[in-house]
């Protein structure tokens, strides 16, 4: 059985900044991976996968400075989003439903990421769960 925790967060300037930082660089890889699988279909007519777009992220990281910042598994968890969202796809697809493709995402659209271990990643929860420690960034 998963559980899962919402908190709300009271961030102080400089990690809201990060946070929104964050955010930012994660809707531009979400969108990038959309629109190399749309590429990918649309000029070869092959698809590309979760792993082989996982395999890319390394890179990235390294041409891309501002990426170091953004803990890895944060950056996993983008691939996973598009990757879903295709799964979703092609299930209405095959289910005869309306399929609507996958979306580009605005500023408003892309609102939130995931630490998949949140304790080892760096939030931790402090004063008995009634302040959170937010130390995002390496």
């Amino acid at each position: 059985m998963r559980k899962a925790f919402k908190y709300r967060l009271y961030p102080t300037q400089p990690q809201q900044k990060d946070l929104e930082r964050t955010l930012s660089l994660c809707r531009h890889l979400y969108n990038a991976a959309l629109q190399e699988r749309r590429d990918a279909y649309k000029k070869a007519g092959k698809s590309v996968g979760l792993y082989q777009q996982k395999r890319y992220l390394p890179q990235i990281r390294e041409e891309l400075p501002q990426y170091k910042r953004v803990h890895s598994q944060v950056l996993q968890d983008v691939i996973h989003r598009v990757d879903k969202a295709f799964q979703g796809f092609f299930r209405r697809v095959k289910a005869g439903q309306k399929a609507g493709y996958p979306r580009f995402k605005g500023k408003g659209r892309y609102d939130s990421f995931t630490f998949p271990q949140a304790y080892e990643t760096g939030v931790k929860l402090q004063d008995g769960g009634r302040r959170v420690l937010l130390k995002v960034f390496p």
